[in-house]
């Protein structure tokens, strides 16, 4: 098998270029190798390529900037998965995408299922939601997974940021009125991977028999609140830690261009009974993360 993944270089690409190679050939794209705002040159790329499988691992993620960059934002977040699908289908390979909690408005108090009405708050949201929809316009056999608060131990992600923050204060105010899945990287990619693999024979006609949105995420939820106060528990470093107090705050003490959803915790029953896998607790992820 030929996979071309893109976004190399993300979060989640990082994770995935070192779990596919059990299914065959990885092409790794990065920004330098395929520009996402360029529509011809993404498709005379990969059906150059011909790959049986595509994964989109990039995305505009820069949340509030996507508040005034609302035209680069849609190129690559709405536009670009659907011609990723178009190209995949005209050449015969599934296609893999990941979406997010933010399509949702968080005005609830229960997980949402891949059935609950979506209402982005935000132009990021937005994109993210319109990609779904030109996806599924455009696309044969693809799957769309929604995840969360997606981390890594590389890079800018919430689990540095806390750790950066306890070295530099004594006190630390995280907002506790934002409730979702705190998801690995690590574990997406592998449990991104184990589903391909149970449907490596006929990929094609597997995946277009199971086609559509599935949520998967890290189990179960909670507040940044509460993940900021596990990070510091695991800190494998806590002697270099200064905070000493860390209080819950409400969004509202930290404005932002961009709204955040309040509760956009997702339920990932149908992905667990379709695919017969699931992503681990993520409290048990967070410390394996940590201490691994």
């Amino acid at each position: 098998m030929r996979i071309v993944l893109i976004g190399k270089n993300g979060q989640l690409g990082w994770e995935l270029q070192r779990t596919l190679p059990v299914l065959g050939e990885v092409i790794a794209l990065s920004r330098n190798d395929l520009d996402l705002s360029a529509p011809d040159t993404i498709q005379k790329t990969v059906a150059e390529l011909r790959p049986d499988l595509v994964i989109n691992a990039a995305a505009y993620t820069a949340v509030d900037a996507a508040e005034t960059q609302v035209e680069l934002a849609m190129q690559i977040n709405a536009v670009t998965p659907g011609i990723l699908a178009k190209v995949s289908g005209r050449i015969g390979a599934a296609f893999i995408h990941y979406s997010t909690d933010y399509v949702f408005d968080g005005r609830t108090d229960k997980p949402y299922s891949e059935n609950d009405p979506t209402n982005p708050l935000n132009v990021y949201g937005k994109s993210k939601y319109q990609g779904e929809e030109n996806i599924k316009q455009a696309g044969d056999a693809y799957l769309i997974f929604r995840t969360s608060w997606v981390y890594s131990m590389r890079g800018n992600s919430f689990v540095n940021k806390v750790l950066g923050w306890s070295r530099k204060h004594t006190t630390l105010r995280i907002v506790s009125d934002q409730i979702s899945n705190p998801t690995w990287a690590h574990m997406l990619a592998g449990v991104t991977t184990a589903a391909l693999v149970q449907n490596n024979t006929e990929l094609i006609e597997k995946v277009r028999e199971r086609r559509g949105v599935y949520h998967l995420a890290g189990g179960g939820y909670t507040s940044r609140y509460e993940w900021a106060k596990q990070i510091l528990a695991n800190d494998p470093n806590r002697t270099e830690q200064l905070v000493q107090v860390i209080e819950p705050a409400s969004s509202d003490e930290f404005p932002v261009p961009a709204t955040r959803p309040f509760f956009s915790a997702l339920d990932c029953s149908r992905f667990e009974t379709i695919f017969h896998l699931r992503l681990p607790d993520w409290k048990h992820s967070l410390q394996e993360a940590m201490q691994g």
